[in-house]
């Protein structure tokens, strides 16, 4: 990854810069980029102290900046603009240097130019709704149905495995030993299933900004109103179960996907959110509800053992499904 690439990367997210250095160069680079401009583009449509349409027409100007070529001139206006609405040091700093992004985007090949601004683009029509149906932060929102709940994982997180098997494909060969529709088809509930995590990780937090992912027909099955969860979260258990098992079923497509991978350096790459997702939700499901008051996450010293014993087994995918069914019990 070049300078500017890894430079903004370690300031946002150190943990993600030690994984993508792991892979080949050609890997590096693409998804590294298009990493950072997410980063961007959900730390615009996530600052919740700015108003809905504020963020609206920001996230829509910064997606057309990436869409299309050029643009550098209007990512230096649009800096200028955004860059004192945004309290967070680091995400500062990130917005600062879209223009650097732009031009770098300007720089890559054309196939993968095209492949960076299609999965920008799903993840801001992603965000977009995200704002929409949550406008209103005073008063608690729901997704009415599953289907709502199955788009957004796709569009922020699904599409990202379509991506990098994109990429995969294109720039090693042999990539994979399953087929590229296969991979696609494995990828997508992988990446579903990582945001269906964060979902369940955060329902508390998220519950306390007037965000309810879970669907309003499903509560209805249950008599349970959104706005009651937070002070009877045990009614709604089954739901959250319910959709804790599904994330299961979307990260086992994920071992899956990466013991399929035939470069070690990206299946390690691609298995370490399996192996650190099957320990998550181990916690969630032995946790209760403590989910609601609370955000459950690994311990660094668990993080730090994952890696190890991930670095140790990647070269045997045997080996790898054996520490995924163990980190998930």
């Amino acid at each position: 990854m070049g300078e500017i690439g890894g430079e903004i990367l370690r300031s946002v997210s150190r943990s993600f810069y030690l994984t993508i250095r792991i892979l080949p160069k050609s890997l590096r680079e693409p998804i590294g980029l298009a990493y950072l401009l997410a980063r961007a583009t959900d730390t615009i449509a996530d600052t919740s102290d700015i108003a809905a349409k504020i963020r609206l027409e920001s996230l829509a100007a910064l997606s057309r900046m990436i869409q299309s070529e050029g643009g550098v001139e209007a990512a230096n206006v649009f800096v200028i603009t955004f860059v004192p609405l945004q309290r967070d040091e680091a995400e500062r700093a990130l917005i600062a240097r879209i223009p650097e992004c732009i031009d770098w985007l300007n720089r890559f090949p054309s196939p993968d130019q095209a492949d960076i601004r299609a999965v920008l683009r799903s993840i801001t029509h992603g965000q977009k709704l995200d704002i929409q149906r949550f406008e209103n932060s005073a008063a608690l929102s729901c997704l009415r149905h599953a289907d709502e709940l199955h788009e957004y994982t796709y569009l922020v997180a699904g599409c990202v495995g379509e991506f990098w098997t994109r990429l995969g494909f294109r720039h090693l060969p042999k990539f994979a030993t399953h087929s590229a529709e296969v991979m696609t088809d494995l990828g997508i509930k992988y990446g579903k299933a990582l945001q269906l995590i964060n979902v369940l990780r955060d329902v508390g937090a998220d519950l306390r900004r007037g965000r309810c992912y879970f669907p309003a027909d499903e509560l209805e099955q249950l008599f349970v109103e959104a706005k009651d969860i937070l002070q009877q979260p045990d009614r709604v258990v089954p739901v959250f179960e319910k959709w804790r098992q599904r994330a299961e079923v979307g990260l086992a497509a994920g071992v899956e996907y990466a013991c399929a991978i035939r470069n070690f350096r990206v299946r390690l790459a691609t298995i370490l959110p399996a192996l650190i997702g099957a320990r998550t939700l181990a916690l969630l499901r032995d946790a209760g509800t403590a989910p609601f008051s609370r955000t459950i996450k690994i311990s660094r010293n668990e993080m730090r053992s994952i890696i190890f014993w991930s670095l140790i087994n990647a070269p045997f995918t045997g080996s790898l499904r054996k520490l995924y069914r163990r980190l998930l019990a």
